[in-house]
């Protein structure tokens, strides 16, 4: 086990086991959703978007570090009479299948390495929403090392190979005590071919 592995499982022992409520770059963004497919949550912690993308309908695979947090959503999942699959990886140190999935949800994880393989990962059509901390918190919220925080417009960069549904990344502009704050979201797709 890596010290990484033991110190989420450490987090998710002592947490109260419930999921978070779905990434707002998903929850705000479901209608574009496809109707069926195979969908991915990518460092899913608890699941709470794996379980949003079941209930929606989709086949869907939970990938994660902490075999605490996989079943702790895996109980969640057959409470809710939900499919979830789930797999116990370091997604630093595996391959993601080419044109897997039709959907890929990334909440709060930032590995700049993995936007390709991600990109790679999605069938044609299909959607990407992803979502986490950038430098330009407001707040203490999330991690404190740049090296996981986004500069402004990196999702952007990131996935540049990939069509922009949605973006918002508004940093410290205007009014800080409302808004997207402390985090910047994308969903993009990637187109079908020709």
């Amino acid at each position: 086990m890596t010290d990484s592995a033991e110190k989420w499982d450490a987090r998710y022992r002592a947490g109260d086991g419930r999921p978070a409520p779905p990434a707002q770059v998903l929850s705000e963004n479901r209608h574009l959703l496809p109707d069926s497919g195979r969908a991915l949550d990518l460092a899913c912690g608890l699941g709470g978007n794996a379980l949003l993308l079941a209930e929606a309908g989709l086949e869907t695979a939970a990938w994660d570090i902490s075999a605490v947090a996989l079943e702790k959503l895996s109980a969640e999942a057959r409470a809710r009479s939900l499919s979830v699959t789930t797999c116990c990886c370091d997604l630093s140190a595996t391959a993601l299948p080419r044109a897997q999935f039709d959907v890929i949800v990334v909440s709060r994880f930032l590995e700049r390495a993995l936007s390709g393989p991600i990109c790679q990962a999605l069938t044609p059509g299909g959607v990407l929403f992803y979502q986490t901390f950038t430098r330009e918190k407001t707040t203490s919220a999330g991690p404190s090392d740049p090296r996981f925080l986004l500069g402004a417009n990196e999702l952007l960069r990131l996935f540049a190979g990939l069509r922009v549904l949605a973006f918002r990344d508004e940093g410290r502009q205007g009014d800080v005590s409302t808004g997207l704050r402390n985090e910047s979201w994308i969903v993009a797709k990637k187109e079908e071919l020709q």
